[in-house]
């Protein structure tokens, strides 16, 4: 028993930190104050290369921000490590077929996990602050990490269905040991994720 409480500590701390963190930082569709750049985080896809439900739906929601003028530009970051799994490809075809135009977009092939895609998004893309784009289960993580690698974000919750119940508590005893690690990889460790060249979203002027 004193096993488990140990554990549920170690784990809990870091979850209610996030979430204390993340609550003032989120904010409605209607209410999302304007800024430059939206970023989008991969989710999976379905057998056939298409977005998983999940995905579709942040997608969705990052194009409602663009079409209601909040933000100018859609970062997609996601994973591409096999020649079969394109995640940020899978989701700029399914905002082509949003409306969404494509200068309008800027494709990340290496964000595989949060920690990567805030990381680059930092020290590749030249992104200062943004609004993050997914559902809120996975925001206080995603709000956390990004702003403890110095961005300056704020969040946007993506859910706009119903998921089932058995998936939402998947997700969030998920997010549990997810969220230590977070901590962990921006406050001790901070690991080295796959960068390149700079590739500045918003240059600056000369």
């Amino acid at each position: 028993m004193l096993g488990i409480g140990l554990t549920s500590l170690v784990l809990g701390i870091p979850k209610l930190i996030a979430e204390i963190h993340s609550v003032p930082r989120i904010y409605s569709l209607e209410s999302t104050p304007p800024g430059r750049l939206a970023i989008v985080f991969g989710a999976g896809l379905q057998r056939d290369g298409t977005p998983s439900p999940v995905l579709r739906d942040r997608v969705a929601t990052a194009a409602r921000l663009y079409h209601d003028g909040v933000v100018e530009k859609l970062l997609f970051s996601g994973d591409n490590r096999f020649i079969y799994y394109n995640e940020p490809g899978a989701m700029y075809e399914y905002a082509l077929e949003l409306g969404i135009p494509p200068e309008a977009i800027v494709l990340d092939y290496a964000g595989r996990r949060t920690y990567d895609t805030c990381y680059r998004a930092r020290d590749i893309f030249g992104v200062t602050e943004a609004i993050l784009v997914t559902q809120r289960y996975h925001l206080p993580r995603a709000l956390i990490t990004c702003n403890n690698l110095g961005l300056n974000t704020i969040g946007v919750a993506a859910d706009q269905r119903s998921y089932s119940r058995k998936s939402l508590l998947i997700w969030n005893i998920r997010e549990l040991p997810a969220t230590l690690v977070a901590l962990v990889d921006t406050w001790i460790t901070h690991p080295i994720p796959v960068l390149g060249d700079p590739e500045p979203i918003f240059p600056q002027n000369p």
